[in-house]
């Protein structure tokens, strides 16, 4: 009983360690991204920032518009086949907002972003410590979070915001489109019932969790990929530890935000 009660406390200590250096992480990422945002010299950090977008966001385009497309498609024919036997046709447009603003479009979209780049920046990493590519990059005094982190968390951040629009913008334009196959209606009166339900709140709390999102998606991949310590074995492990972390988080912060935004 002993024995078991002290690996209990072992590893509720470890926890608490791993959560506190975790927290130092976060932070120092913070502040080397204010170092890089005032840099005025644009060198490799600039090159990877770029890079990072164009792989987390442009080529996640095609897959982003097909799901937005199919959702938007499934909530109107679902809607339209219901809820007019209830005398409520209308009540569609706020399912439509509900469901692809402010739900269904920032988690998708993370959960996309977690599958590619997630996974993606988190074996990169890995396989840098055990090609002692960090340990020279310290030995000639570049700190790796504000020259390796900070660009793939802006990166990141940056995409996922912008994919989340473009994730709604598709979602009521597949909408629109399946529309036309089961009730007609031109264009102008669809997009009045819908900023007829629309309101700010709705695309701020959009924002606000594709923000988040993509700040956990980006801490928590580059974190794990730190993890890796000596076997190569380490790397495909700590990949998915950083997307099963980054599942979980993405959802708690969903659930919170979602809460306080009805509260």
């Amino acid at each position: 009983m002993m024995k078991f009660v002290e690996r209990v406390g072992d590893a509720f200590i470890a926890e608490v360690r791993a959560g506190l250096y975790a927290c130092g992480y976060f932070f120092e990422i913070l502040k080397e991204t204010f170092v890089f945002l005032r840099r005025r010299q644009k060198g490799y950090g600039y090159r990877v920032l770029v890079m990072q977008i164009l792989f987390t966001g442009f080529e996640a385009l095609w897959i982003i518009a097909i799901i937005s497309l199919a959702l938007g498609a499934v909530i109107i024919i679902q809607g339209l086949s219901i809820l007019p036997h209830l005398g409520q046709s209308k009540l569609v447009y706020s399912i439509l907002i509900t469901v692809i603003t402010r739900e269904l479009g920032p988690v998708l979209t993370a959960f996309i972003i977690i599958a590619r780049s997630g996974t993606a920046m988190s074996t990169e990493l890995g396989s840098s410590i055990i090609s002692h590519e960090i340990e020279a990059y310290i030995s000639f005094g570049i700190n790796p979070i504000g020259y390796l982190i900070v660009p793939r968390f802006l990166g990141v951040t940056i995409s996922l915001v912008v994919l989340n629009l473009y994730f709604n913008l598709f979602g009521l334009l597949g909408s629109f489109i399946v529309t036309q196959f089961i009730m007609p209606m031109p264009l102008r009166e669809y997009l009045e019932n819908l900023l007829a339900v629309l309101k700010a709140a709705d695309v701020f709390s959009s924002l606000v969790k594709s923000l988040i999102f993509g700040t956990i998606i980006a801490c928590t991949a580059t974190y794990y990929g730190f993890r890796v310590e000596k076997a190569s074995t380490e790397i495909p492990q700590m990949a998915i530890k950083a997307v099963s972390r980054s599942f979980v988080l993405c959802i708690v912060a969903d659930a919170i935000i979602t809460f306080v935004y009805y509260v």
